[in-house]
């Protein structure tokens, strides 16, 4: 028998952590706690162990969240209101500290339908206004982020885990892709071309396709969903979002800025917001009214994405893995190369689509250029902290499943024969922390190489020439992003030409890693083809109609036929 005092200061011993730890801590304590037989551990001793802890969101140091319209519980399914979400209770986690911000609320698949139906109707109003009208909103839009940029750019630094001024960067490219869409508003169109027949005019128009589906990852929680949906919105498009269920609180918080300026014009709810799990995705994918579903991910579930909406004749939009190289040339500028090598690779702690993950250095430059590398990497060590830190220029990846991917593809590099040239390590503090990784003495077509681990790992290689490097750029399954550093004009035109990189994004003199908004974004091959954000990427979200006008009295065929 254990006496009555013994459990009471147990009790009162987790009543204290109970201030420190997540619910999710606190609820293991909780089980492994002695089993008293005057004391009791139920689900609602759990609940009210979750009550008492307390969430980022309820302190004054982190009081933009409240700014930005956020509590302790938030609804994720909006669809022209705020509604609760029966789904499930979804905490989003500070992977800097490993601590609570606040919990999301998600939906079901009655709250998908619900978003669903909102979506088309507004979708039949909306269609209706002119472009510009439609072009003046997003710009609100726009302008309404603009007042947020701040808070919002710290909560995407805090929920995803990136430092603070790509957070920041990361709400700017909303910014900037309203802009561009304001400007498009008044010139999308299509060509008139001349006709064969007399008195006849050939023309193209591009009108809207109806509901657009995007379902964002958590590295750019906040951005990618503004690339798709300034673009659609201007075209005349309603827009439904999925966001990732670890960045929750950036799908919300976006949402709420968007919503404002929404019901601040008497508009119907022309961006719908439900959050949820695999369920809530593979039923937007399924669902006949989503005409276009944008997928932001991995290369495995895009292919399902792919094969579904092409089963039922739908159109997607897939941006998925990348396994971006970086090519040193023999006559590279080199510091310039160093600077975008060290960006590129450990950026976003290695988390982003166009992460540097290979480094194909020629003969002569190689030993020197690692050297200088590793060095650099060695100092970053000094300004490893938590996101929200002005002094951080590298923190946490995003959560426990990344810092396990992370292990398990070190020991995999180590056993076929990898040399860590620095890093390799995680990093002893709260939260989610890696070292960044630099491997050597791997084959250029080792099997860990050619798969894309997002973590701050990157692979060197020794070459001996251009043709070589071209070819082992090339000999990925992925086709996001490239670079090639040359003051070489004959090997820099070779490198965008049919016998140079078959990325989609194919860069010289500058890093892989991110690009701007007035090009299209994507990659080719297993990264899925997909394209967003600038240049002619809009036509992804209309249907084009070809149109002749015969304008004359007679009706001749083409091709000169006559029919009699």
């Amino acid at each position: 028998m254990v006496s009555e005092s013994p459990a009471i200061s147990c009790q009162q011993d987790l009543q204290l952590t109970a201030s420190f730890f997540r619910a999710d801590m606190l609820a293991a304590l909780l089980q492994r706690a002695p089993k008293l037989t005057n004391v009791f551990y139920t689900a609602s001793a759990t609940k009210s162990a979750r009550a008492m802890a307390t969430y980022l969101v309820e302190e004054d140091s982190f009081s933009f969240l409240k700014d930005l319209g956020l509590q302790r519980v938030n609804s994720g399914v909006y669809d022209g209101e705020w509604t609760a979400g029966k789904a499930n209770t979804v905490q989003s986690i500070d992977p800097g500290t490993g601590r609570v911000i606040a919990e999301v609320t998600t939906g079901s698949e009655k709250d998908l339908e619900r978003c669903l139906s909102a979506g088309v109707a507004a979708y039949q109003e909306w269609k209706k206004l002119p472009a510009p009208f439609r072009g003046d909103i997003v710009r609100q839009i726009g302008d309404e982020l603009r007042k947020y940029r701040e808070p919002l750019g710290k909560l995407v630094a805090l929920e995803m885990g990136k430092i603070l001024p790509e957070g920041v960067g990361e709400v700017q490219e909303f910014v900037d892709i309203c802009d561009y869409a304001v400007g498009l508003s008044r010139m999308f169109g299509g060509f008139i071309f001349p006709s064969e027949r007399p008195q006849h005019t050939i023309m193209e128009k591009w009108n809207p396709l109806g509901l657009v589906g995007v379902i964002s990852a958590f590295n750019f929680p906040c951005a990618v969903f503004g690339w798709n949906a300034a673009i659609a919105l201007t075209i005349g498009n309603t827009v439904l979002w999925k966001g990732a269920p670890s960045t929750s609180l950036v799908s919300v918080a976006t949402t709420k800025i968007v919503a404002d300026v929404i019901k601040r014009n008497n508009l119907p709810p022309i961006v719908t917001l439900c959050q949820g799990g695999d369920e809530i995705g593979r039923q937007m994918v399924k669902d006949e009214r989503v005409k276009l579903m944008s997928f932001t991910g991995s290369t495995a579930v895009g292919r399902t994405v792919g094969i579904e909406m092409q089963r039922r004749f739908g159109r997607c939009l897939l941006e998925l893995g990348g396994n971006n190289a970086l090519i040193i040339n023999e006559d590279a500028p080199q510091e310039m190369a160093l600077d975008a090598a060290f960006f590129g690779c450990i950026g976003t702690a290695g988390q982003r689509c166009t992460t540097t993950r290979r480094l194909i250095i020629h003969e002569k430059l190689y030993d020197n250029f690692i050297q200088k590398l590793v060095k650099r990497y060695t100092n970053l060590m000094q300004r490893v902290g938590h996101p929200l830190d002005q002094s951080t220029l590298y923190g946490p990846v995003h959560n426990q499943q990344a810092v396990e991917n992370y292990k398990q593809t070190i020991q995999e590099a180590v056993s076929l024969g990898g040399k860590i040239e620095c890093g390799g390590k995680v990093i002893q503090r709260p939260g989610f922390y890696v070292e960044p990784t630099v491997i050597s003495n791997l084959a250029h077509d080792a099997p860990v190489v050619k798969r894309e681990t997002f973590a701050p790992i990157v692979y060197v290689f020794k070459t001996k020439n251009l043709k070589e490097a071209i070819s082992w750029n090339n000999e990925v399954d992925q086709g996001l992003s490239s670079s090639l550093f040359t003051n070489n004009i004959q090997s820099a035109f070779q490198w965008i030409g049919e016998n140079g990189s078959d990325c989609g994004i194919v860069n010289i003199n500058t890093s892989p890693s991110g690009a701007e908004i007035g090009g299209a974004f994507g990659g080719e091959k297993h990264t899925g083809g997909g394209r967003e954000s600038g240049s002619d990427a809009w036509k992804q979200y209309a249907r084009r109609s070809t149109i002749t006008v015969n304008h004359s009295t007679d009706l001749p065929l083409a091709q000169g036929i006559i029919f009699e």
